[in-house]
């Protein structure tokens, strides 16, 4: 079990950073470690970015300083997708199946939640987790129930599948929100028109994109935009005041993660192609 922390960061004192600076800041690059887990508090609404990795044994999500509680989700909620095989999480002794793009929604006040190795490949599960003021009941959510919306078009560059799976419109949570976005081959732009929103932060999660390319991921203010080249399984912190949006070098699927004030998921400041700078 590791874990770091992020700080919140101006974004008048962004605009000053380097390439380095920003991938600093903003870039979690080695989310999965062998038979371990990795967290990455960050004080962007407090929202924990974090990933599992159980090879030869199974691994149990310990609370750690920075929460001051006795268990990881004492005062926190949690939301976890699988990105590798066919696996299973343990919640408070329910033994718990989940497929390749599934999602498990664990509410405030379980004891225990232990990722397990898959029977074929290595296990990755990809989790954020945010405060909590009520417990909520633990519910796995497939893709056939997910809230799904087809966006965009091939002569766009941006045809992709949205899947809303831990919403409101599909399982109660406090604050979280997740979902899946996946590009359509031949399309590369996610996120496009880009948009900000102030009432909530946001964490993108890059995976399903072979080794040998990448993502570019533009942020910053709309009129004073930055860019990041992110490989595959690799994550962003998004704060409020920045747009988040990508063009990779091959299709790709992400998963998107928000806590904040709302949860409205069109709550949102749209910004045109042509009102970027």
């Amino acid at each position: 079990m590791t874990y770091s922390i992020r700080h919140a960061i101006h974004p008048s004192d962004s605009k000053s950073y380097d390439t380095a600076k920003l991938r600093e800041a903003y870039l979690i690059e080695d989310l999965f470690q062998k038979d371990s887990i990795t967290n990455v508090y960050t004080l962007y609404d407090r929202l924990i970015v974090g990933g599992a990795h159980p090879v030869e044994q199974p691994l149990k999500l310990e609370t750690f300083p920075t929460l001051r509680s006795e268990n990881y989700l004492d005062r926190r909620e949690l939301g976890i997708i699988n990105v590798g095989p066919n696996s299973k999480v343990t919640v408070d002794g329910e033994e718990i199946a989940l497929a390749n793009k599934e999602a498990l929604y664990v509410g405030m006040g379980t004891k225990e939640v232990i990722f397990h190795p898959a029977a074929s490949g290595e296990a990755l599960f990809y989790f954020n987790s945010a405060p909590a003021h009520r417990s909520n009941p633990t519910k796995k959510v497939s893709l056939n129930e997910a809230e799904t919306v087809e966006l965009g078009s091939l002569e766009s560059s941006n045809h992709r599948i949205i899947r809303k799976l831990l919403v409101n419109s599909v399982v109660e949570t406090c604050q979280l929100q997740m979902g899946l976005t996946e590009l359509q081959k031949g399309s590369v732009w996610n996120t496009m028109p880009a948009h900000t929103h102030d009432r909530r932060m946001e964490a993108y999660f890059y995976f399903n994109l072979p080794e040998d390319q990448a993502v570019c991921h533009f942020m910053g203010e709309p009129q004073e935009t930055r860019h990041l080249f992110v490989k595959n399984r690799q994550a962003i912190i998004s704060p409020p005041w920045s747009i988040h949006s990508g063009a990779g070098t091959y299709n790709y699927s992400f998963i998107w993660g928000m806590a904040g004030e709302n949860l409205n998921y069109d709550d949102m400041d749209k910004v045109q192609p042509t009102e970027l700078k």
